[in-house]
């Protein structure tokens, strides 16, 4: 039975559990369980759902792109993105590193989620935006940059699910056991 960690990854903690001398948190901070690793990452200001599993088979079809896993997020975006902004996530982004794959997208009302310290910074004249975004590959930053392309910077980053795995409840710095799934090439 491969083990299997989801994880409520907090702001400001690298995605790694060795020490890069910034005096930064690390996933050693939270989680001491021995011969775990993170299948995937999330950048040091995003927060929300990481794996970890021991099974390097899993983490592989976790993060390898032909496997097409679906990843889910909310970013609070700076303004109000419109129609041909959404349409333009939907149908693939021109990055500096190539074209994304297509995405969902859609505007959200504010979602229920925990305060983030320190909070995200306010413009009294710009209003701010929740979008639900899924993508199926995973360049670097890539939910950021796709936001940036189409006009809305993202100010706050949070994923709440990975294939049929989702953060649910867990608090940030919290995680539980979960049941690896099984997967078709």
């Amino acid at each position: 039975m491969s083990k299997l960690i989801l994880f409520n990854k907090p702001f400001g903690v690298l995605c790694q559990f060795s020490d890069d001398g910034s005096g930064k948190p690390t996933l050693k901070t939270f989680i001491d369980v021995p011969d775990v690793y993170p299948a995937g990452r999330l950048d040091t200001d995003s927060e929300g759902l990481l794996l970890l599993t021991a099974d390097g088979r899993l983490q592989a079809q976790i993060t390898e792109p032909r496997f097409k896993m679906p990843k889910t997020y909310l970013a609070q975006v700076e303004g109000v993105p419109n129609q041909e902004a959404l349409n333009a996530l939907a149908r693939g982004v021109l990055l500096k590193d190539g074209m994304t794959r297509p995405a969902q997208a859609r505007l959200l009302p504010e979602p229920e989620l925990w305060p983030r310290h320190p909070p995200i910074r306010q413009r009294a004249a710009t209003p701010t935006s929740w979008l639900e975004l899924t993508i199926h590959e995973g360049k670097n930053r890539q939910v950021r940059r796709m936001t940036a392309a189409v006009g809305f910077p993202t100010l706050r980053l949070v994923r709440v699910q990975i294939g049929a795995w989702q953060l649910g409840d867990l608090a940030p710095g919290q995680w539980r056991w979960a049941e690896p799934m099984t997967f078709k090439r």
